[in-house]
Parts: C-alpha cells; sequence; structure tokens
C-alpha cells in the first residue's frame, strides 16, 4: 500500500477535511450546551462564558460551510464538502444557533469535552498553518499511517481529565498535605508576577526532568514510556502519544512543586497555558529554529534530538521547557542547526493502535520476547 503524499494547496482536499474538522468541533459544541453537568469541566467552565462560547460555534459553523463551498469550487468533487456539511447542518438542527448558557449543577463525574474541544481547536488553529508552510520534513504528511493513533491519544487525555487531574494531584497531597504550607503559599504568592511565573516554571520542569529521566533509566518503566518514543513522525499530534503509566507518575511528580508552593492563580491559568501550546510546540514538525531563544526555551530541534533514532544520541535533554537544567545535568545537546535525521526506537516493535498500546507493556516488553528485559542501550 503506498505512503499517503502531502496534501497540497489548490486541490480542495485540504479546505474539504477543514470543513469536517470544524463541523465535528460545532457539533461537539451543542452538546456540551445540551449536556454540561457530564461533557464539561468546572473548573475550566470559569475561563469562558456562555456567550462567547454561542458564538464561536456560530462561527464555527459558518466557517465550516464556508470551506465545505471552497472544497467543491477547488475539487470539483462532493464526497468531502457533503460530509462537512452535513454534519454542520446535524448541529444546525440540534439548535447550534440558538444555544444559551445556563446554570450547571455539580455532579460527582463529568467529561472534559469543552477542554477537548477548544484545546484541539487552538492547536490546530497554530500548528497545522506552521507545520504547512514551514515544515522540518517535507515528505511527511498529516495523514501518516498512525495518525489515528495519536488523535485518540489526545481525545483520551483531555476527556479524562477529572480521572487523571484527581489520581495525580493525590499522591502530593498525601505525602506533603500534613506539612503545614500556609506561610510557604502566603510568600510565594506576595512575589512579582514575573518571579512567580518563573518559579513554577523551574521548579516544575526540575521535577519533570527527573520523573523523565527515571523512566529512560529503569528498565521496566522505560517499556512504558518508550510508546512515546515509538513514532517515527514528529508533529502537533505525537506530543499526545503517552501510555497511562507515564502520564500518572510524570504528571503526579510534577504537580509536588505546583501543591507545596501554592501559586496564585494568575500564575498558574499561566503556567497552564504556556505548557498546553509549548508541550505541542516541541513536538510539531516545523523547521523554525527561533534564534537566540532555542538556548532559553526548548523548541522542536532541541526535543527531536531527544526522540533521535540514532542510538549515539539517546540520553539527551529531558528537560521540557528550561535547557540549562540539562546543562546543569550534562545532558544538553544541540549541535548548531543541525537536525537528527530520523526519530523514533530503532531497537524496538510496537502493536499498531491505541488499545494494544496500551495493554502492550503489562504484557511484553517491546524489546525483548520475555518480562526480563536487559536494557540494550542507554535511553
Amino acid at each position: 500500500m503506498p505512503a499517503p503524499k502531502r496534501l497540497k494547496i489548490g486541490e480542495g482536499k485540504i479546505s474539504g477535511f477543514v470543513s469536517i474538522f470544524l463541523s465535528i468541533l460545532s457539533l461537539g459544541g451543542v452538546l456540551c450546551f445540551r449536556f454540561p453537568e457530564r461533557l464539561t469541566t468546572p473548573e475550566f467552565r470559569e475561563l469562558y462564558t456562555g456567550e462567547s462560547m454561542a458564538t464561536l460555534i456560530a462561527a464555527v459553523i459558518i466557517a465550516s460551510f464556508f470551506f465545505a463551498l471552497l472544497s467543491l469550487v477547488l475539487s470539483k468533487k462532493i464526497k468531502w464538502p457533503l460530509i462537512g456539511s452535513s454534519i454542520a447542518g446535524l448541529a444546525v438542527l440540534l439548535g447550534a444557533f440558538a444555544v444559551e448558557g445556563r446554570a450547571v449543577d455539580k455532579t460527582a463525574w463529568h467529561f472534559g469535552l469543552d477542554w477537548m474541544l477548544l484545546d484541539l481547536l487552538l492547536m490546530t488553529v497554530i500548528f497545522i498553518p506552521l507545520e504547512l508552510f514551514f515544515p522540518k520534513r517535507t515528505d511527511q504528511t498529516k495523514f501518516h499511517e498512525e495518525w489515528r493513533t495519536d488523535l485518540v491519544y489526545f481525545v483520551i487525555s483531555h476527556l479524562f481529565i477529572q480521572f487523571f487531574g484527581v489520581i495525580t494531584q493525590k499522591p502530593a497531597v498525601l505525602f506533603f498535605g500534613w506539612i503545614g504550607l500556609d506561610k510557604v503559599h502566603l510568600w510565594v504568592q506576595n512575589l512579582p508576577f514575573i518571579a512567580g511565573l518563573f518559579l513554577a516554571f523551574f521548579s516544575t520542569d526540575l521535577f519533570q526532568y527527573w520523573a523523565h529521566r527515571i523512566f529512560h533509566n529503569h528498565v521496566y518503566l522505560w517499556r512504558f514510556h518508550s510508546v512515546h518514543h515509538s513514532t517515527k513522525n514528529m508533529d502537533w499530534l505525537a506530543g499526545s502519544r503517552t501510555h497511562f503509566i507515564d502520564i500518572f507518575f510524570t504528571r503526579a511528580m510534577t504537580f509536588i512543586p505546583l501543591y507545596i508552593l501554592g501559586f496564585p492563580e494568575s500564575v498558574f491559568n499561566v503556567y497552564i497555558i504556556f505548557v498546553a501550546i509549548h508541550a505541542v510546540l516541541i513536538h510539531a514538525n516545523t523547521r523554525i529554529n527561533f534564534g537566540p531563544l532555542k538556548y532559553i526555551f526548548a523548541t522542536p530541534q532541541y526535543h527531536h534530538w531527544h526522540h533521535c533514532e540514532d542510538p549515539k544520541h539517546y540520553g539527551k535533554n529531558f528537560a521540557a521547557i528550561f535547557p540549562f537544567i540539562d546543562m546543569i545535568f550534562g545532558t544538553y545537546y544541540l549541535p548548531g542547526n543541525k537536525w537528527p535525521e530520523s526519530t523514533g526506537v530503532l531497537e524496538g516493535e510496537y502493536p499498531k493502535g491505541f488499545i494494544k498500546q496500551s495493554v502492550y507493556p503489562f504484557t511484553k516488553s517491546p524489546f525483548d520476547n520475555d518480562l526480563n528485559m536487559s536494557e540494550r542501550s542507554e535511553r
């Protein structure tokens, strides 16, 4: 089966896919309005209003119809425009132009559909044009053989935000909840905003660095984290491919300094937004090097070397935000403007699909045929 070719501007396929994508988002938005108790996140609802989301849904539906028409004009084919228009039409029938916000009752459980839809919209608006006009690997298509798997990872991690949030906070509360932290919180909250933001970035990245490095150095934990490294197609969705054991351990470690230091809401919100965008950026398929900023913040080039398939470059660039943390611990590697020739795990074999990849590390090793895996390289 021939590999899919990179999409070209002017053929009508891109606009057709955009129409379908936007129509699905609008339909999901309508469902959030109809079932807010089960499909929206209480903490996230505080960051937007019902009126703003109603306006956004209307704009997205209009845009979906526009791109469907553009696809029809450019491609002279009905398939993609019809799918996009049909889904958008269903959203209209369900009341997309008449949705209104209302008081939401507190429930014991919920899915983060609102968080998923808004984050997905924001990420695609930022990164698809970036990868389209400034790609590092010009032959890599958005629809590579495992893009659906990476999208499932993205969806699952967002929909179950309540579950992951609760279980990753538990260790910090359990081990440090008995300590009187009021004075620490007061001191941190009185810091200037920039100082507090830097402290949040540095402390969480330092904890994340060691959690990340432990997953690479511990032979059993590596089998879970190596799922993240298994993709050979680095793009804005690649960072979502993370095993839930990896998510739990790494986020739990990252939450420890957030809990102990008790940052003010303004710092915490900026931190969350930055990390959400930056984590996607460093996996993106873009050749932009960001000039001198690449020595201050982790960039795609920097993190792609961490995913390098060549064993000679294993065990480098563990920091997620600040490269100087790698400098401190001797794991920094950034050779000028050079990029790795390929990414992935040279010595591993992985099944395809989200469910199989989630189960596989518990039963088998990607590197051996038994559970007594011997490490073959210093990742």
